[in-house]
């Protein structure tokens, strides 16, 4: 699987940017996608995931009534809109897919990131 994000940059507070990763490869296997992020000196935190059929979402309660992830599987697409952006939301985002194979063995894949600048 491969992962490809795009929509990143720099916006003012109170403004809104959308994220966006495209999945490659073996599509089929995901069962979840979602973005985390990384601020410096931070450690990667969850930020949104959406199940492979997008009826189930979670966020972080940081982002949670300001962020929306969404999925197009026609595209094997997923969508991170991001309103009301604060300051602390400035960070690298990346996206992320779960697959499993036949022995339910795990396996993450990760996006080359995208930075989300914010400015007070």
């Amino acid at each position: 699987v491969q992962l490809v994000e795009s929509g990143g940059g720099w916006v003012q507070a109170g403004g809104s940017l959308r994220l966006s990763c495209a999945a490659s490869g073996s599509t089929f296997s995901i069962i979840a996608m979602g973005w985390y992020r990384q601020a410096p000196g931070k450690q990667r935190e969850l930020v949104a995931r959406v199940s492979s059929s997008g009826g189930s979402t979670d966020y972080a309660d940081s982002v949670e009534g300001r962020f929306t992830i969404s999925r197009d599987n026609a595209k094997n697409t997923i969508y991170l809109q991001m309103d009301s952006l604060k300051p602390e939301d400035t960070a690298v985002y990346y996206c992320n897919a779960v697959s499993v194979d036949l022995t339910s063995r795990r396996y993450d894949y990760w996006g080359q990131g995208t930075q989300v600048t914010v400015s007070s």
